[in-house]
């Protein structure tokens, strides 16, 4: 649960020091949770069973389709998969005896080792928003996002206590060509923060890239031996593995990096209605993607991914924090440890266009819901905004604050014999309170979590000081955290080396904004 501090730290005696150590820039940063609490389990063994039976029906029945890929469409055949055409079936238990060597646990390693997480068991790996091309602040409202954005965010990320992974396309730059902007947004994860990152996955060579650009940040054997980056494979829901999304993933399991096997459903749309026949086509779609995973390179890491949400049958739109889609995060995190496999789902999803009372609620069912359900990590854990188009500077920093309540439930209840408080009570006795006693005065500090943001002043101090509402406090934070930046250490030598590839890649072809 505890972390180190990071900044300057004044030293020497006296009050003047004191005031001086009180003042000073200070950052701290949460070690990755690891849970003490149960998962809450929705599924009752039979319905799980029947989940299991339909999507082997699914996979041996039905297929997949594995779409303008001949070389994946002959490693099915050779496999044992009947391949008609683009077709894929599978037969029963095929699926499964394949995604056995996957690794239920894995280690990403960041540059500065001790903010190294561990994917998988009762570990909780935060992220932020992935993918939005737009971003907004309460100042320059909505916009295109650009490479300054991308690069705030990404101090934003490492400046950012209860937030464990820098995570990947933060916004997209849309001021960057398209087949150059990868190297800017690798570049920025690698030298603005110390955090682990994910690569690039919109077309191979920009997956090579990524690799190669692991390769001089961390040396090349140690790349080829450990896992350094988690990356997104979306399926084209229903049933359908794009050859783009398929090229990342053979060329990050081939280097033995992570990949989340994640469907993208809304379900109405790209999948049923109901929650079960939804969690039986998330089943299906993870199964053929984790086992194509271990075809690629057997014992490459994986992730059991589940990114649903439902529609609203009225205007078509995405709707987020709902009862069904809760139900089936939480039926995932049961189907994806029955497989042995590390989960990711859950955010901060909201729907609205702006940080308000819509977006703090439905984000709230999210997030609360992503802890119950075991997830292990959980991308866009802070900053998005209407449905995922939008980066929010605002709501980045009011999410990650809101992080911290994550990691004290997850730590559960102290049942230690200063937790138990027994000498409290006795010293107090009836009639008295506790704010005096010896157990208060040890405890104070870290009794209970304290928001890093919002206002719990009284009326009068509130007004004085503005009557600022929680996005002006946001704004005020995010000038904050910018303004105290620093960038963590790297060597001369390895910095000049990722700048010399970038520059040398960029220069190497035209640019194109398609």
């Amino acid at each position: 649960m505890g972390g180190e501090t990071g900044g300057r730290r004044a030293r020497g005696g006296g009050g003047a020091a004191r005031r001086a150590d009180r003042t000073a820039v200070r950052w701290e940063f949460a070690r990755y949770i690891e849970r003490n609490i149960p998962n809450f389990e929705i599924l009752n063994e039979e319905a799980l069973q029947i989940i299991e039976a339909n999507a082997e029906t699914v996979l041996a029945e039905i297929g997949v389709n594995f779409v303008d890929n001949p070389a994946a469409l002959q490693r099915w055949r050779d496999a044992g998969a009947d391949v008609q055409g683009e077709r894929v079936r599978l037969p029963r238990g095929l699926a499964r005896a394949l995604c056995a060597t996957a690794p239920a646990s894995f280690v990403q390693h960041a540059r500065n080792p001790e903010r190294n997480v561990t994917i998988g068991g009762k570990g909780l790996v935060l992220a932020p928003v992935y993918g939005p091309p737009f971003v907004r602040d309460a100042e320059g409202g909505r916009r295109y996002a650009t490479l300054e954005d991308f690069r705030n965010f990404v101090r934003l990320g490492q400046m950012s206590k209860y937030l464990h992974h820098s995570g990947g396309t933060v916004c997209e730059p849309t001021d960057v060509a398209v087949n150059k902007r990868h190297l800017d947004m690798l570049h920025a994860h690698m030298t603005l923060a110390d955090k682990p990152y994910m690569g690039s996955v919109t077309e191979r060579s920009r997956c090579v890239d990524s690799v190669e650009m692991s390769k001089i940040l961390f040396g090349a054997d140690f790349v080829d031996q450990n896992t350094v980056m988690t990356s997104l494979i979306n399926i084209n829901s229903p049933l359908t593995f794009d050859p783009i999304m398929m090229d990342a993933l053979e060329v990050y399991a081939a280097a033995g990096q992570a990949c989340i096997i994640s469907p993208f459903i809304v379900g109405g749309a790209m999948a049923p209605v109901t929650v079960a026949g939804t969690l039986t086509q998330v089943l299906a779609e993870v199964l053929a993607g984790v086992a194509y995973s271990q075809l690629i390179r057997p014992g490459a890491p994986v992730i059991f991914g589940a990114f649903v949400t439902s529609i609203d049958m009225n205007s078509g739109a995405p709707t987020f924090g709902t009862p069904e889609a809760a139900q089936i995060t939480l039926g995932a995190g049961q189907l994806a440890r029955r497989l042995g496999l590390p989960y990711r789902s859950a955010g901060a999803f909201c729907g609205s266009k702006l940080p308000d009372a819509q977006a703090a609620y439905e984000s709230a069912n999210s997030l609360n819901i992503g802890l119950m359900s075991g997830v292990n990590f959980m991308l866009h854990a802070c900053g998005w905004l209407e449905g995922g188009l939008v980066s929010s500077y605002e709501k980045y920093v009011m999410d990650a604050d809101q992080l911290g309540i994550l990691h004290r439930l997850a730590a559960g209840i102290d049942m230690s014999e200063n937790g138990q408080a027994m000498a409290a009570i006795r010293e107090v006795g009836p009639g008295g309170h506790y704010l005096g006693c010896a157990h208060t005065q040890a405890n104070f500090k870290d009794a209970f979590w304290r928001t890093g943001l919002l206002d719990y002043k009284p009326f009068e101090t509130w007004e004085e000081e503005g009557a600022r509402d929680t996005v002006a406090l946001a704004g005020a934070r995010v000038r904050k955290m910018l303004g105290e930046y620093q960038a963590p250490d790297l060597d001369p030598g390895t910095a000049e080396a990722l700048a010399a590839y970038v520059a040398q890649k960029k220069a190497a072809v035209p640019d194109a904004f398609l």
